[in-house]
């Protein structure tokens, strides 16, 4: 007998899906925390390496590295990038009447 599994569309957001407070901010904050382990991949560090670079102890970045957030702010992520060799930019730009608006973490090579 096989059972039926029930599938629901995303609104675009696993962290609104799952009915987490602050949903945008919790994405946004994975999204800046992929980019840093993926710039210590590229750079081939080693998370004592790394470490060092951004200023903390290996086990905080094992947790950064391992979506522990809560422990971090959005501007100390920013941080992060520029340590690891990364601009960050802020751009604001208005959305349509009636279009809710939203924040995009866009990755520009």
């Amino acid at each position: 007998m096989t059972e039926e599994i029930k599938v629901h569309s995303s609104i675009g957001n696993v962290f609104a899906d799952l009915g987490l407070p602050n949903p945008e901010e919790l994405l946004i904050k994975a999204e800046l925390a992929h980019q840093i382990s993926e710039l210590i991949s590229e750079r081939q560090l080693t998370q004592n390496q790394a470490a060092k670079l951004l200023g903390i102890d290996r086990p905080t970045l094992s947790a950064l590295m391992r979506g522990k957030l809560s422990e971090f702010s959005t501007e100390r992520l920013f941080l992060f990038l520029n340590a690891l060799g990364s601009n960050v930019e802020i751009r604001i730009a208005h959305s349509p009447p009636n279009v809710q608006a939203k924040t995009h973490i866009v990755v520009a090579s």
